[in-house]
């Protein structure tokens, strides 16, 4: 590990686990399982706290829907001990993607690259 990527550590919170819940962790946690995104998620001995530390950038939408009614004690088995069964029609997991280039952008918006023309209005002009 790198003299910066401790630095970070120490005073930011989104580039991982900080000093401190590495600490929590190590003393408090047993490791219960990962998911497809390679987070990793514990619990405490008495089972009744539970935290993922991610895999990256902290950010809610990357835990898998199976183990985040895991994380909030909708169930209490995890997904790899039972799997739930899906639908056919259920789309893959997708990361958030609000404010960043990617995110959507209705038809007339201006920040497409060929907003539609609008229609709805008549521009104003003085005489």
């Amino acid at each position: 590990m790198g003299i910066l990527t401790s630095i970070l550590r120490s005073v930011t919170w989104w580039n991982g686990q900080t000093l401190n819940t590495q600490l929590w962790t190590w003393r408090n946690g047993a490791k219960v399982g990962e998911d497809s995104q390679g987070n990793i998620f514990y619990e405490n001995k008495d089972k009744s706290r539970r935290w993922v530390i991610y895999n990256g950038e902290a950010e809610a939408s990357r835990v898998d829907p199976d183990w985040h009614g895991w994380l909030h004690h909708t169930w209490d088995t995890t997904p790899t001990d039972s799997p739930l069964p899906h639908k056919s029609w259920e789309k893959p997991h997708q990361e958030n993607l609000t404010g960043t280039a990617m995110s959507y952008a209705p038809k007339g918006s201006i920040r497409r690259s060929d907003p539609a023309p609008r229609s709805d209005y008549e521009a104003w002009s003085p005489e």
